[in-house]
């Protein structure tokens, strides 16, 4: 075997293939192109913060920070101009021109200041995306006497010469793509900066004497601090709307802030003095169901913003909520269209569903006609919020309302028209409940409802009521009591049961109130899992996995019952027809069977067909006794 000698180390410095770089930024890295606007008008900003950390003393000082944003769509130019610190000849090589090579990271590194933004060194790439050409005029605080110009036409290759020194501050100017022109429309860059730059402390223009297009957020609104609770509360009414695209905002609630017209009453929670985030949520006016997700929550960092669509920093109950929020310690991603879900992230979610439950609570106390408001408006998503938290059950398990047979009704007043006990239909076509209950004027809550038999269940169990599940084997017993053989004995059973069944019913002789209603016919609901499991279109809607799971336990059901028919033993007509043992009675018995199979839902469920022939059946025994 021939021994391989190690020949001597080579050392290379890697290479950048920055067009592919480009390439790569444009069509990955960033979601839209718009987002060139947000990146220059970010180290614009970054720029300005540099110009007050290092040069605080009042020769060197800007009079006033600004920067100003201009589109051509003629000449399709997009110009950006700041009054920030400016550029050095050798900083524009060593940062302007280098990739990943930002001074802001540096900045942030040796003062910690909470308004820098950048952190990549790579924002201004962003601009060769959509520009065929770049070019940077600026002139340093450092060196007011000396300006510079920068040109580039892919980032790869530029040029730097020396021109008449400008004030204090950059000028960056793109001349876009023909792709690209609609950047320099003065009615875009309206929406786009008004959206991305919206908390931006640093004034933004559109042109030299255009408006201004940001402004400060209530939380941080000086000429806020202190107002009555009326205007301070139309601010925060009138910043919602701003950012709100569907509905109007019912009331907004302070996130990390106590600015909420009045600090906390004895006995509620405080806020907290180093919050995760700062921002306003608020309560939509849309009506919302419990499938409604209308959650909208925008997420600035050091007043950009970062995330359009953070709706996971809401909890998944609050479909009906929007909201604005800003903070320094959530991390970006590198695009900065995104949030990274680290600890911050799982702690401020955690911070804005404290704040959102607390604010509802203070809404609850302190504004009854918004309280009313929003539960009118929000009733059937809150019934699953109070039953996924506890804090939100104790604030809304009575005057929330459940759909009864009744209408919608708050379980006290359910409780108030049957204090024995709650009754819940697990029907989900009325049948027999709807019947019963209405003859008995007592409300049967629908529990196939979203929410709604968990949310009855909780509310029983911390009132010390009894709950009975209509439709199940428990809750038939307690409602139907069993006749022993010594009140009927199998003689009359044998009559009832040739009078009165259908193929696949099950006999139950009990007695029940009203005694108006003679028979009430129940449908199995075990066999109707197991045939709606066992039928083709079930293979289609399950996995495999859950479907065999399934089987395995319908297996054990017999599924030959259909139905129970309980038949009122306390119902003249069936007193009368236990006496009336012959075909006379038998007639009659066929028009009960018929009746029942048609006013409670069974024998007709099955299609057209089925009560169809329900009601021939009905028509004959007429003519029968008629005959």
């Amino acid at each position: 075997m021939t021994a391989v000698t190690a020949g001597p180390t080579e050392f290379h410095t890697a290479q950048v293939d920055l067009a592919g770089l480009i390439r790569v930024l444009g069509d990955n890295l960033y979601s839209t192109p718009s987002v060139v606007v947000r990146e220059l008008v970010q180290n614009a900003h970054d720029s300005i913060t540099r110009r007050r950390i290092e040069a605080p003393g009042p020769g060197s000082a800007p009079p006033e920070a600004r920067i100003v944003v201009g589109g051509d769509v003629e000449a399709g130019t997009l110009r950006v101009d700041d009054t920030g610190a400016g550029l050095t000849r050798e900083e524009i090589v060593k940062y302007l021109a280098t990739v990943g090579a930002g001074y802001t990271r540096l900045l942030r590194a040796s003062t910690d200041d909470p308004g820098l933004i950048g952190a990549f060194g790579l924002g201004f790439l962003s601009a060769y995306v959509v520009a065929e050409r770049v070019t940077v005029v600026t002139t340093s605080y450092q060196q007011p006497d000396a300006g510079f110009r920068f040109q580039s036409r892919s980032g790869e290759r530029y040029t730097i010469e020396e021109v008449e020194p400008r004030a204090i501050g950059t000028s960056v100017v793109l001349h876009l793509r023909p792709a690209f022109v609609r950047l320099a429309d003065p009615a875009f860059l309206e929406r786009v900066l008004g959206r991305y730059c919206a908390l931006l402390s640093v004034p933004i223009h559109l042109a030299d004497d255009g408006p201004r297009v940001n402004a400060l957020p209530p939380w941080r609104d000086p000429e806020l601090e202190g107002a009555l609770p009326v205007r301070l509360r139309r601010a925060k009414l009138d910043f919602a709307q701003r950012f709100e695209r569907t509905f109007e905002p019912i009331c907004t609630i302070d996130v990390g802030s106590a600015r909420d017209g009045g600090a906390p009453e004895a006995g509620e929670p405080g806020f907290d003095d180093e919050p995760c985030a700062r921002g306003v949520l608020w309560i939509q006016d849309g009506l919302s169901y419990a499938t409604s997700d209308n959650r909208n929550l925008s997420v600035y960092v050091r007043g950009m913003l970062v995330a359009d669509d953070a709706r996971k920093l809401l909890p998944r109950w609050a479909g009906f909520v929007g909201g604005v929020l800003e903070s320094d310690r959530l991390v970006p991603t590198a695009s900065r269209e995104d949030l990274v879900q680290d600890e911050a992230w799982v702690a401020t979610a955690e911070a804005v569903e404290h704040a959102l439950i607390e604010g509802l609570a203070r809404i609850a106390k302190r504004e009854p006609e918004t309280w009313r408001r929003i539960l009118l408006r929000h009733n059937d998503a809150l019934l699953g919020a109070a039953v996924a938290d506890e804090r939100l059950f104790e604030l809304l398990a009575d005057p929330l309302t459940v759909p009864t047979s009744e209408g919608d009704l708050t379980l006290p007043a359910v409780q108030a028209r049957n204090a024995a006990a709650l009754h819940v239909s697990l029907s989900a076509h009325g049948g027999y409940e709807e019947i019963l209950f209405r003859a008995l004027k007592v409300p049967i809550a629908l529990g196939t409802r979203f929410a709604v038999l968990p949310f009855v269940q909780r509310w029983a169990e911390r009132r010390g009521a009894r709950v009975v599940q209509l439709g199940t084997e428990a809750g038939n017993r307690a409602f139907f009591p069993t006749i022993g053989d010594d009140e009927l004995d199998a003689e009359s059973r044998e009559w009832l049961a040739d009078c009165l069944l259908q193929p696949g019913w099950k006999l139950v002789p009990t007695r029940f109130a009203p005694a108006i209603l003679p028979l009430v016919v129940i449908p199995d609901r075990d066999a109707e899992l197991k045939a709606r499991l066992e039928s083709d279109e079930a293979d289609k809607r399950i996995s495999t996995t859950a479907l065999g799971l399934a089987r395995l336990f319908t297996k054990k059901i017999d599924g030959t019952t259909k139905a129970h028919l309980y038949v009122n033993l306390d119902a003249e007509p069936i007193a009368r027809l236990l006496a009336t043992r012959d075909e006379r009675g038998r007639r009659a018995g066929r028009m009960l069977r018929v009746l029942a199979s048609l006013v409670t839902g069974a024998g007709g469920s099955e299609g057209a067909a089925d009560m169809e022939a329900a009601l021939a059946e009905y028509g004959r025994a007429v003519c029968a006794i008629l005959a």
